[in-house]
C-alpha cells in the first residue's frame, strides 16, 4: 500500500469522505503517528512479556537443578523467595524503560511525545521500585540464612537489615520524586540538610534503636534464645527477635511482650544465659525448725546416728574431737555446759552435707553450703545452698523436691520439729483454751 493510498484510508476511517474540515492534514499525521508508535510499543510490550516468561522459566528450572544437587540446606532460602519474580520483572520493565525513548522520541508530533514521557517516567519508576524490592528479597534470604547458624544466637544483626531497608526506601523516595518532577536527585540530597531536625524527631526511634542495637550486639548482653526477666515491661521469658525497635519476649505463660529496644540500655533486666551455659543451676531454700526441738544427743542418739551410713565417719571423728577437747580442760562430759557435746541439728547439718555430697544430681564442682540463718519469730532457718547438674526448669523443680522431701522425712529420726504457725486445728486440741 502506497503512502497516499494509506493516507486515505485513514481520512475516510476517522473523517468520512468530508475532508474539508480544517486542519485534517494534521490530525491525519498525528493519528499515523499515534498507530506508527502504537504498533511499535504493543511490540515492546509482547517481547517484554515474553522475556519476563523465559528469564522466570529458564531461571527458576536452572536453581532448582542447582539446589537439588548442592549438599546444602540454605540455598533453600532462596528457592522458597520472591527474588526470582522481582528479577524476572525486572527484565521487562528495562526492555520498556530503554526502548520507550527510541519509539516515542523519533516523532515530533507534540501528544505523541508526551504520551511517551510519561511512559518513560512510569517505566523508570518502575525500574526503582523492582531494584528495592529485589535489594529487599535479597536481604531476607541473608537474614534467613544468618538465623539458621548458631551465631545468630550471640550476634543478631536484624535490626542492620532493618536499617538498610529503611536507608533504601528512603532512597527510592527520593529517586521517584526526582524522576516525578523532573529534577537531579542531587538536588533533593543536598535539600535534605535543613530538614536534618525533622528528620532526627521522625526517626528518633530507629536512631535509638539503632544505637542501642549495636551496643547490644558489641557487649553481647542479650541474643536470641536468652531467657531474660524485666519486671518493668512484665517480660519474663524467651527472646525471639531483637529488631531495630523492638524486642520480642514470649514469656513463660506463652504471651508475646514488646520491649523497646533502646530500654534495654537505658534501664536494667536480668539475663539467665550464665546458668543455662552453666549446664547447672542453683538451689537456695531454707527449712525453718522449731526451736525448742533442739537438744543434746544422749547416748542411746548418739548409737542410733552411729547406725547412719553417711554418719559414722563424722560421729567417730566428732566424739574423738570432743572427747580430746574435754579431756585437755578436765571437763566432765556429763556437764552439758561447761562440756562439749553433740547436738541433733549439729547432726542434721552434718547429715545434710554428706547427703548432698553423695546426690547424683547436685554437682559437686560448685558451691555446696548447709548454714544456719539468723533465727527469729518463725524458728531457726537451716538454708541449702547448692546447684544441680540439670537446669531444665521440670528437671530442676524435681530434682529441688526431693532433696526436701528426703530432708523433711528425716527430721522426726534426729529429734526435729519444723516450725508452723498454729492452726485452728492446733488450737481445738487445747484442754484449757484461754477465756
Amino acid at each position: 500500500m502506497t503512502h497516499g493510498a494509506w493516507h486515505n484510508l485513514l481520512a475516510e476511517l476517522f473523517f468520512g469522505k468530508d475532508l474539508t474540515e480544517p486542519n485534517v492534514g494534521e490530525k491525519l499525521e498525528f493519528i499515523e503517528q499515534l498507530l506508527i508508535t502504537g504498533t511499535l510499543f504493543l511490540g515492546v510490550l509482547i517481547v517484554s512479556a515474553f522475556a519476563y516468561y523465559l528469564t522466570r522459566r529458564v531461571l527458576l528450572r536452572f536453581v532448582t537443578k542447582l539446589v537439588k544437587v548442592s549438599k546444602n540446606d540454605w540455598d533453600d532460602e532462596v528457592l522458597g523467595s520472591r527474588v526470582f519474580r522481582w528479577f524476572s520483572m525486572l527484565v521487562p520493565v528495562i526492555i520498556v524503560w530503554q526502548t520507550s525513548p527510541l519509539i516515542f522520541g523519533a516523532t515530533y508530533m507534540k501528544g505523541v511525545g508526551m504520551i511517551g514521557d510519561v511512559i518513560a517516567s512510569v517505566s523508570e519508576v518502575s525500574l526503582v521500585l523492582m531494584v528495592v524490592m529485589l535489594i529487599n528479597s535479597c536481604l531476607n534470604i541473608a537474614d534467613r540464612i544468618y538465623q539458621r547458624y548458631d551465631v545468630s544466637k550471640e550476634l543478631p544483626i536484624k535490626s542492620f537489615f532493618q536499617v538498610i531497608k529503611i536507608v533504601l526506601i528512603l532512597v527510592a523516595i527520593i529517586f521517584v520524586i526526582a524522576t516525578l518532577v523532573g529534577k537531579s536527585p542531587l538536588l533533593i540530597f543536598s535539600g535534605l540538610g535543613a530538614m536534618t531536625a525533622v528528620l532526627m524527631l521522625i526517626f528518633k526511634d530507629s536512631i535509638l534503636g539503632l544505637m542501642a542495637g549495636i551496643q547490644l550486639s558489641a557487649n553481647r548482653m542479650v541474643a536470641r534464645g536468652d531467657w531474660i526477666e524485666m519486671p518493668k515491661f512484665g517480660a519474663d521469658g524467651e527472646v525471639l527477635e531483637v529488631a531495630l525497635t523492638t524486642v520480642k519476649v514470649r514469656n513463660w505463660d506463652k504471651t508475646i511482650t514488646t520491649i523497646p529496644t533502646y530500654s534495654l540500655i537505658s534501664d536494667s533486666f536480668k539475663n539467665w544465659r550464665g546458668m543455662s551455659n552453666s549446664n547447672v543451676r542453683r538451689v537456695k531454700r531454707s527449712l525453718t525448725l522449731d526451736i525448742s526441738s533442739i537438744k543434746f544427743l544422749d547416748d542411746e542418739g548418739i548409737e542410733k546416728m552411729k547406725k547412719v551410713s553417711l554418719l559414722k565417719k563424722h560421729i567417730e571423728n566428732k566424739l574423738a574431737e570432743i572427747t580430746l577437747w574435754n579431756n585437755e580442760r578436765n571437763v566432765d562430759e556429763d556437764d552439758l555446759i561447761n562440756a562439749r557435746a553433740l547436738t541433733n541439728i549439729g547432726t542434721y547439718r552434718a547429715y545434710i552435707t554428706e547427703y548432698l555430697r553423695n546426690h547424683p544430681k547436685v554437682s559437686q564442682d560448685e558451691t555446696l553450703l548447709v548454714r544456719q540463718l539468723q533465727a527469729g519469730e518463725h524458728g531457726l532457718p537451716i538454708e541449702i545452698y547448692v546447684f544441680s547438674t540439670d537446669n531444665r526448669w521440670a528437671n530442676y523443680e524435681a530434682i529441688q523436691s526431693d532433696i526436701f522431701d528426703h530432708l523433711y522425712a528425716v527430721l522426726p529420726e534426729f529429734g526435729l520439729r519444723v516450725f508452723q504457725s498454729p492452726t485452728g486445728a492446733d488450737f481445738s486440741q487445747l484442754k484449757n483454751p484461754i477465756k
